[in-house]
């Protein structure tokens, strides 16, 4: 779908006559554009299941028009949102696609451009907030998973409330998504671990929960509910946790999902509970982590499609996620403003699951090493440029092998 008369359109409405009106509405608006060109190459070496490609390697062009009004005065106060977005093709081939860049035609060839432009209606009364349109939730039961060329979104209504302090609780429906490399919307799909369930859609994700922040915010607690209607449910506690000893902080997120068939059950039975953990020390520059993950029942993790969790163990290349799998994590960050450098930080990390249940007589082992390096341009002409090189080796006996490389560029553009 191709909506780049609507992005065209979406920035004339910035046009500064139009801001120049008096009221909340206008006096506290913002906008901003951002420009993120990716590179993204997967190659499989041991390819396993039913698609024999070999290697997914493509390179876009994006842009992300964020705009975000004020509110009108008065008790309720209203206002709107409107995020563009424009994804390009700059590098692909029908034997490389499906990077999760750019929509694929039916012929097996990756679009030119795809676009979407879509708003957002709000109101606020005292501390509580009503969003109808284009949504971005970021939550335990469904995580904002931007890890592509354009972000995903879903539609629908939110609602969040910090009335009281330290509380912070939030309700939505949703009844269809975007997908991060689409211009247009449609029906949600769950995935089971890192499969993706095509073959049941869903018309709606409903989720309550809330977060509390006590202990002067050195802690917080957490219980959410999502539902995919007529496929499954799941319920969410999570505790966090930090403190400084001496020149340390020393810091753990602890974390139990349970999940079961919903409805319906379009997928059948599902029996899924996951816990993890994360042990954080950090001092200076340095951050040590450690962290175990272990998923039970007879089911993989469910969630929907195409996110990631914030499961302790999940990263963006696999899961460590399916049925009785055992990971454990080590990672180590380093941060060189400690070192006179400021912007430039890396991350290494190194994930080992075992006890897989395949379903194919044998136990599943997996693991993985990733290295990323960051760099923020703090001053010069190219101040507010990012630069971000991922390099990810991850090796299965059950799934395909991985091999992997992004390379992103983002600069952002404050208009208001």
């Amino acid at each position: 779908m191709n909506h780049t008369p609507c992005v065209a359109i979406g920035l004339t409405l910035l046009s500064p006559p139009l801001l120049a009106a008096e009221g909340g509405f206008f006096e506290d608006s913002k906008a901003s554009l951002s420009a993120r060109n990716y590179y993204f190459s997967r190659d499989f070496s041991d390819i396993v299941g039913a698609n024999q490609q070999s290697k997914a390697e493509e390179w876009a062009q994006g842009f992300i028009l964020d705009f975000k009004s004020g509110y009108t005065p008065g008790t309720v106060g209203f206002g709107v949102d409107a995020l563009g977005l424009l994804g390009i093709k700059l590098d692909s081939s029908p034997d490389r696609v499906n990077t999760g860049l750019l929509p694929v035609h039916g012929d097996g060839r990756a679009a030119d451009e795809y676009s979407r432009l879509a708003p957002t209606f709000k109101a606020r009364l005292s501390k509580t907030e009503l969003r109808v349109g284009e949504l971005q939730p970021n939550l335990p039961v469904l995580t904002f998973s931007d890890i592509r060329l354009l972000p995903p979104t879903y539609q629908g209504a939110s609602l969040l409330s910090t009335e009281l302090q330290g509380l912070t609780l939030q309700a939505g429906h949703l009844t269809s998504t975007h997908l991060r490399n689409e211009g247009g919307d449609g029906k949600m799909n769950a995935m089971l671990g890192h499969v993706p369930m095509r073959q049941a859609e869903s018309d709606a994700f409903n989720y309550v929960g809330g977060d509390y922040a006590f202990n002067a915010n050195q802690s917080s607690v957490s219980l959410w509910y999502g539902q995919l209607e007529d496929i499954y449910e799941q319920g969410f506690v999570g505790l966090k946790h930090s403190k400084p000893v001496g020149g340390w902080v020393l810091s753990a997120n602890l974390g139990y999902f349970t999940a079961r068939e919903d409805g319906d059950a379009l997928l059948g039975s599902i029996d899924n509970q996951a816990f993890f953990s994360l042990f954080t020390a950090r001092h200076g520059g340095h951050s040590f982590h450690a962290g175990y993950q272990g998923i039970y029942g007879d089911s993989p993790f469910p969630r929907v499609f195409a996110n990631i969790s914030p499961l302790g163990n999940e990263v963006p290349t696999y899961e460590f996620a399916y049925t009785d799998e055992r990971s454990y994590q080590v990672r180590y960050d380093y941060n060189f403003a400690a070192m006179g450098v400021p912007g430039l930080t890396a991350t290494v990390r190194y994930i080992t699951g075992n006890n897989v249940d395949t379903g194919q007589g044998y136990e599943g082992r997996d693991r993985e090493r990733d290295l990323d390096i960051g760099y923020a341009v703090q001053s010069g002409a190219l101040k507010g440029l990012g630069i971000r090189v991922r390099n990810a080796m991850a090796r299965s006996n059950y799934r395909s092998d991985i091999d992997e490389n992004r390379l992103t560029l983002v600069y952002t553009w404050q208009l208001l």
